[in-house]
């Protein structure tokens, strides 16, 4: 059985991003093992994402946060899928990846940025949550017998769903889509979808589409 390496990403990697590593590690095991990274992180786990994990009795062990130059080091885990999980600030430039992961924009809003009562806030980081646990479905699709075009087009879907928790449906890869995979795992640049859609390489470097990355 494949499995699959996923990293979430955030500028602070304080909130949203932990949030869905949190919840990609206890949903996706034994198949997916998440991690998450900030451009510019804060060095610390803001308290209000700790305790809607545990009101959501998902473990917090761990979590911590990190550059994203731990995962573009010699010896870093392959990376299957990268998302950014926060756009509301200019492009950042990425590393280069290990594995030419798959990646994708998954915009939430910053429960972070929420100024109120004490019931107010904790509704945001809720709905945060709430909106990644439903995006992060998609790891149930088969994804070692769907074309990695549908799997980039469904991961794109996804993100690009309404982050209203509700409105985010099932998957739309239907049987249709479904049938000998192209290669072992995901990857992006395979000769069947042309050159990346998601990135560009400029001088060592890879911006991940118009993809934005914000301050948590």
């Amino acid at each position: 059985m494949e499995h699959y390496n996923v990293l979430f990403l955030c500028t602070g990697n304080s909130a949203r991003s932990i949030l869905a590593e949190a919840i990609m590690n206890h949903k996706g095991r034994p198949n997916f093992t998440a991690c998450s990274a900030g451009s510019h992180p804060s060095g610390a786990v803001r308290p209000e994402a700790i305790a809607q994990l545990e009101r959501a009795q998902l473990p917090t062990g761990g979590l911590r946060s990190k550059s994203w130059d731990e995962f573009a080091q010699p010896g870093a885990p392959r990376l299957d899928f990268v998302f950014t999980v926060c756009d509301n600030a200019a492009s950042e430039v990425c590393p280069i990846w290990p594995g030419q992961p798959m990646t994708a924009h998954w915009g939430v809003a910053d429960p972070a940025a929420v100024r109120g009562s004490a019931s107010e806030i904790e509704r945001a980081y809720r709905d945060a949550f709430a909106t990644l646990d439903r995006r992060i479905g998609f790891l149930s699709l088969p994804l070692a017998d769907i074309d990695e075009l549908a799997i980039k087009k469904e991961i794109d879907r996804i993100g690009k769903v309404t982050t209203d928790p509700a409105a985010i449906g099932p998957a739309t890869i239907g049987p249709a889509t479904i049938g000998r995979p192209t290669i072992g795992r995901p990857t992006i640049g395979h000769p069947a979808i042309g050159r990346p859609t998601t990135g560009q390489t400029t001088t060592g470097q890879t911006t991940i589409g118009q993809t934005t990355i914000g301050r948590e």
